[in-house]
């Protein structure tokens, strides 16, 4: 059988197959120099031709293998690291000091798009593979200090494929620069704990009490001022470390409190 005797499914079965070997790298190569890769996504064997300015490989297609054998084999992490170069030929120019790159993953998620739909790729894993492609560059500028809100965009920017990201960036790392790496996983470490402390933080920020302002107002009395927001806090511990309680309870909770906390003279 020649290669332009493969059918659409053989083609896709056969990229699986290559790319969810727990070691990939003989299966992708053999992938490439049978010719399938070039019916399949053919900007895959052209990586052959750009040279990787940043990593140790002679060329971008042995750092996207590398890459790809480093994830786990999974299907859409997998596709995802495969692909996470694939608009760099497109992308290539010498005007801005040297070789770049400029929105090679913008451009790269189009062609991922294009390609795995050609495939026969079920929709949501293409929109997955896509998405993680777009997003693969990210995290760079990182290092040069990020705003709690840019962490935040980041998360939500990723949203369920936010395990994968952080996975593929880990994994985009192929230097042998011990010293560089660890300064890499350190800030991926840190974005990681900082995403994970600002959701509950903002988790705990849009916590409320069982009873609003309004409502301790009216059973308490009061006008307003500080001690109904000392007393909303109060709730808030009680919610927190009780759950919800029925409205009977938590009024003699409130009672309570105002019997500790009521101003001296005031009934």
């Amino acid at each position: 059988m020649t290669t332009t005797e493969f059918s659409t499914d053989q083609l896709r079965h056969a990229l699986i197959e290559a790319v969810l070997h727990d070691d990939c790298v003989e299966s992708l190569w053999r992938f490439v120099e049978s010719g399938m890769a070039e019916m399949a996504v053919p900007e895959l064997p052209a990586l052959q031709l750009e040279q990787d300015p940043i990593h140790r490989h002679k060329d971008v297609l042995a750092h996207t293998i590398a890459v790809t054998n480093k994830t786990q084999p999974e299907i859409v992490i997998r596709l995802a690291a495969l692909f996470h170069d694939i608009g760099k030929p497109a992308t290539r120019s010498f005007d801005h000091g040297g070789v770049t790159f400029r929105h090679h993953e913008a451009v790269g998620a189009k062609i991922t798009k294009k390609r795995m739909r050609a495939l026969g790729f079920d929709p949501p894993v293409v929109n997955d593979v896509a998405e993680l492609v777009r997003l693969s560059g990210r995290f760079k500028g990182y290092a040069d200090g990020w705003s709690d809100a840019a962490v935040r965009r980041y998360a939500r920017d990723a949203g369920h494929l936010l395990g994968h990201l952080n996975e593929l960036v880990r994994c985009d790392c192929t230097t042998r620069n011990r010293a560089k790496e660890a300064r890499l996983m350190a800030h991926i470490d840190e974005l990681e704990r900082r995403i994970v402390d600002l959701a509950r933080a903002d988790a705990k920020a849009k916590e409320r009490p069982q009873m609003d302002g309004n409502a301790v107002m009216r059973y308490l009395g009061l006008g307003g001022g500080p001690l109904v927001g000392r007393a909303l806090a109060h709730l808030l511990e009680i919610k927190r470390t009780e759950g919800e309680l029925t409205q009977r309870e938590l009024e003699h909770r409130l009672d309570a409190w105002w019997v500790a906390n009521k101003p001296a003279g005031q009934d």
